[in-house]
């Protein structure tokens, strides 16, 4: 078997083949050499731009597919994965009704409280790997279900990537704000970390929720990564559980 394009890549040598593969497969995503939603080469494609074998590529993909980078489609081929499709849009947001019936409550009103840009703090640029004082962008919004505003969530964008991002921009936008940031930013989130605890709200976050500064609300940080685990976005969420409940499925 001949040997792979390593070129311009950190992979180890003693990695396995297949992993090479999905790592300068990841590049090419990562550069934007296919968008959201477009398909990828055939693996007979791939296969012979790298100079392995097809099975090669095929373990590769499955990989990437395991990990919702990919979506394969019955004879048509692979895609890269969009936070545009109808089943992936909220797969970040586990809130459902305590009905279950996610179809009847309909998609969340979104009204956005603040779009700013500031100066990192320290616990912002820790997470999002910059320096303190670099420029972020700071988003305040209110989802409601119902006309009742169930989750109040901030979220900090590193300034460089979302260059151009604005309150005014965000209002227009009908999708999800992941698929925004695809189509209009060229980031797409592909993995995140979250944690979880109980709290009481502050003064302006209990107006915001409509509730009682004595109401436990679930608090929710997350932190999501784009390709190679960059750090893009540090969101920290508000739930209100008197109607809903936080799902996840695990295995």
């Amino acid at each position: 078997m001949n040997t792979p394009l390593l070129a311009d890549t950190a992979t180890p040598s003693f990695s396995p083949l297949y992993q090479q593969i999905k790592t300068l497969i990841l590049q090419s995503l990562q550069a934007g050499e296919w968008k959201p939603g477009e398909p990828i080469p055939s693996e007979m494609d791939l296969a012979a731009r790298f100079r392995v074998s097809q099975g090669t590529v095929r373990k590769a993909i499955d990989e990437l597919a395991a990990e919702n980078l990919v979506v394969r489609r019955q004879g048509k081929g692979t895609f890269v994965a969009t936070h545009a499709e109808q089943h992936v849009q909220y797969r970040f947001l586990k809130l459902v009704p305590d009905s279950g019936d996610t179809a009847t409550e309909g998609p969340a009103e979104r009204t956005i409280v603040d779009c700013r840009r500031l100066r990192a703090s320290a616990d912002v640029a820790r997470a999002l790997a910059l320096r303190s004082g670099d420029a972020v962008l700071q988003v305040r919004r209110v989802l409601a279900y119902r006309g009742v505003p169930t989750i109040l969530e901030d979220l900090w964008l590193p300034g460089l990537p979302f260059k151009g991002l604005t309150a005014e921009r965000l209002r227009a936008s009908r999708g999800p704000m992941y698929a925004m940031f695809e189509t209009e930013f060229g980031v797409r989130m592909v993995r995140a970390e979250e944690k979880i605890r109980a709290v009481l709200p502050d003064t302006e976050q209990a107006a915001l929720l409509a509730v009682d500064a004595a109401t436990p609300l679930l608090s929710v940080e997350r932190l999501a990564h784009t390709y190679h685990d960059t750090p893009m976005e540090l969101r920290r969420g508000l739930y209100r559980t008197d109607t809903h409940h936080y799902r996840n499925e695990l295995g």
